[in-house]
């Protein structure tokens, strides 16, 4: 099959497009997907890097972590799914391929209203978002949300679902211009911090008269973490989703103590099957639904063929990138 493969740790010359040996036939309740387009994720760039190695029992040299395509074949097993169906999923690696074997349950159904390329821009991004702010932050109507790196695809995905859940999202961004553009995905307020992460915690005194925020979705990682902490109300929640900007910083215990906050982190990738199937179970139910009315929509910023990959990945470094960078297979 056509893959991408790491030849070496490094440079994007360390990519390579080949043909890899086929991946295993569904055995039990697996399902071998014919992948028709994949997202770039941050995470790939980093396993390119050799900075984020693939969890065990995924590809080390394959990156790729998320698809879209249709059901090949199935195992014994399975039940949910027939040949032909339109699917997309997550994966620990080795979506950037051809084909991939997973369980069932890690699978959901594209809506009909969704082409290749934009359902391979959405299971990463609105699954990470939904974890985070649903499940994990159990967000609530009419509460604030702070969305670090707004741009972003799992910004974008966050600001939307936010405001479909009839809560109030604010956003910030290194830039101005991807606020600008951000705004449009129901972001109610929003400041570009540029190299001054305190500035964020004023401008949220300011928007909520000095309440704060109940939730801090944080994409960036430790220079944020004090305004972070400044910036939340009394029991306020404050989810780690990235670490861009490192991932140590010194925290004031007293303010955690004082205001009550809940401090979590999160990561899809290096979770158990189990848990990945719940995680797609609820973007089955909830996120599913709304992308097939319209209500939230994937937000595409460009498609490389697969033989592209090394400028793909020269996209997303380059930090210019607003929303998903999607890879198709032929």
């Amino acid at each position: 099959m056509k893959a991408v493969k790491i030849i070496s740790f490094g440079g994007v010359e360390g990519l390579e497009v080949v043909n890899a040996p086929d991946v295993p036939e569904p055995t039990a309740d697996r399902v071998r997907v014919r992948v028709h387009a994949a997202g770039l994720n941050r995470a790939d760039i980093l396993q390119r890097l050799g900075r984020y190695p693939a969890p065990p029992g995924y590809p080390e040299d394959i990156p790729g972590m998320e698809f879209a395509g249709e059901v090949e074949s199935t195992g014994e097993d399975a039940r949910a799914w027939n040949v032909g169906d339109r699917v997309f999923g997550i994966t620990g690696g080795g979506a950037h391929a051809e084909y991939v074997t997973v369980p069932e349950s890690t699978l959901a159904r594209v809506p009909d209203n969704l082409n290749w390329v934009e359902a391979a821009s959405v299971p990463e991004v609105f699954m990470t978002a939904h974890d985070a702010l649903f499940t994990q932050c159990r967000l609530q109507v009419g509460e604030r949300v702070l969305i670090h790196a707004a741009g972003s695809g799992v910004g974008t995905a966050a600001s939307q679902l936010v405001k479909a859940a009839g809560a109030v999202a604010y956003g910030t961004s290194r830039t101005l211009e991807k606020l600008e553009r951000a705004k449009q995905f129901g972001l109610s307020e929003s400041i570009a911090v540029g190299n001054d992460p305190s500035v964020f915690a004023d401008a949220v005194e300011k928007w909520t008269d000095g309440a704060g925020v109940n939730v801090v979705l944080d994409l960036v990682g430790a220079a944020y973490l004090k305004p972070n902490l400044d910036a939340l109300a009394t029991r306020g929640r404050l989810i780690f989703v990235g670490t861009t900007s490192g991932s140590k910083a010194e925290i004031d215990y007293g303010i955690v103590m004082r205001k009550r906050l809940r401090v979590m982190g999160t990561s899809l990738r290096t979770r158990s099957t189990e848990e990945k199937a719940t995680a797609t179970r609820l973007f089955a139910q909830h996120v599913v639904p709304l992308l097939a009315n319209g209500a939230v929509r994937p937000v595409l910023d460009s498609v490389f063929r697969i033989e592209g990959v090394r400028e793909a990945h020269k996209r997303i470094e380059s930090n210019e990138s607003f929303g998903k960078v999607v890879l198709t297979i032929d």
